[in-house]
C-alpha cells in the first residue's frame, strides 16, 4: 500500500513538473515572440526614420500644385546640389501630371561648371518636353557662379531685394600636372598662358549661355561679367533677374497654384553612411600610402 501510494505521489509530482516545465516553455516562447514582433516593430520605424527603406510616393490627390525643387549649397558631384540629385528631382517634378508650374529654389555661391552645364542642359530639355509646364528660379541669399549657370534655364528668375547675384567663373582644376601653377613652386610662363587661355575660354562659354538664357533682357554693360556681385534689387535693373519674390508669392501671383509640393531628393541615411565610409576608406588608404613613402 505505501508503495502505491508512493508511485501515486511519484506521478502527480511528475505530472505537475511537466506542467510547469511546459508552461515555462510556453512562456519562453510567447516571450520571445513578442520580443522579436517589438524588435521588428522598431526596426522598421528606424529604417523609415533613417531613410533605409523607400517611402511610398507622395499623395498629391487631383489638385494642381507648383512643384518645389531646391538647390542649396556648393555644386559639386558628391553634393546635395550635384546634378545626380537635381536632374531626377527636375524630372520628377516636371513628369507629374498635376504640377502646373515648377520652382526651383537656389541658395548656391556656384561650384563645378560641369554639374551645373549639366544641370543647365537638362532644364532646357524638359522645357521642351513639356512646353505648358513653365520653370522659375527663385533667389535666396545667394546665386553666383554656378548657380547663375543653371538659373538662366529658367523662364525667369525672382529674387529679393537683398539677393546676391554673381555672374563670374572660378575654376579649380586637378590632374596629372597637380604642381600647376604652384604658389609656392617657381612660376611657370608657359603653365601661366595655358592657364589664361583656358579660364578665358571656360569664361566665354559661361557668357555665351548667360546671354542665351538671358537674351535681349540683359542690359549687358562691362561690369557684367567681370566678376562682380549685385544685390537682388540692382539685378532687377541689370537684366541679371525679372523681378521680385517668393517662393510662395510666385506659386500663388505667376503660377496660380498656391499648393507647393517639394520634390527635391533628400540624400537618406544609407547614402550619407555610405559616403562617410568611402572616405574614410580613402582617407586610409591614402594615409597608408603616405606612410609608406616616407619609410622609403
Amino acid at each position: 500500500m505505501s508503495d502505491q501510494n508512493n508511485n501515486w505521489e511519484r506521478g502527480v509530482i511528475e505530472k505537475l513538473a511537466m506542467t510547469a516545465i511546459q508552461e515555462q516553455r510556453r512562456a519562453r516562447h510567447w516571450g520571445i515572440f513578442f520580443k522579436t514582433l517589438t524588435f521588428a516593430y522598431l526596426f522598421i520605424i528606424l529604417f523609415l526614420a533613417m531613410g533605409w527603406v523607400g517611402m511610398p510616393e507622395k499623395s498629391l490627390g487631383t489638385d494642381k500644385h507648383t512643384a518645389l525643387v531646391d538647390m542649396q549649397g556648393v555644386i559639386a558631384p558628391d553634393s546635395q546640389a550635384s546634378a545626380d540629385n537635381l536632374i531626377p528631382s527636375l524630372q520628377d517634378a516636371f513628369g507629374d501630371k498635376n504640377t502646373q508650374g515648377v520652382i526651383l529654389r537656389i541658395n548656391s555661391p556656384g561650384g563645378s561648371p560641369v554639374q551645373a552645364g549639366q544641370i543647365n542642359d537638362e532644364i532646357r530639355r524638359l522645357r521642351v518636353l513639356y512646353p505648358a509646364i513653365p520653370l522659375y528660379v527663385v533667389v535666396e541669399d545667394i546665386c553666383a557662379s554656378g548657380g547663375y549657370y543653371v538659373a538662366v534655364a529658367a523662364d525667369k528668375i525672382f529674387v529679393d531685394k537683398a539677393s546676391l547675384i554673381g555672374v563670374e567663373r572660378r575654376l579649380i582644376t586637378a590632374g596629372a600636372n597637380k604642381g600647376f601653377l604652384d604658389p609656392f613652386s617657381a612660376a611657370d610662363p608657359a603653365q601661366q598662358e595655358y592657364a589664361k587661355q583656358m579660364i578665358a575660354e571656360i569664361h566665354q562659354q559661361f557668357i555665351d549661355v548667360v546671354k542665351q538664357g538671358r537674351g535681349k533682357r540683359l542690359k549687358e554693360t562691362p561690369d557684367v561679367f567681370s566678376g562682380l556681385i549685385w544685390s537682388g534689387q540692382r539685378g532687377v535693373e541689370m537684366g541679371l533677374a525679372d523681378g521680385m519674390g517668393s517662393v510662395e508669392s510666385v506659386a500663388r501671383d505667376i503660377i496660380k497654384a498656391e499648393n507647393i509640393v517639394d520634390f527635391t531628393l533628400e540624400e537618406n541615411f544609407a547614402d550619407r553612411l555610405a559616403k562617410r565610409f568611402g572616405a574614410g576608406v580613402a582617407s586610409a588608404i591614402g594615409f597608408s600610402a603616405q606612410g609608406g613613402a616616407s619609410l622609403r
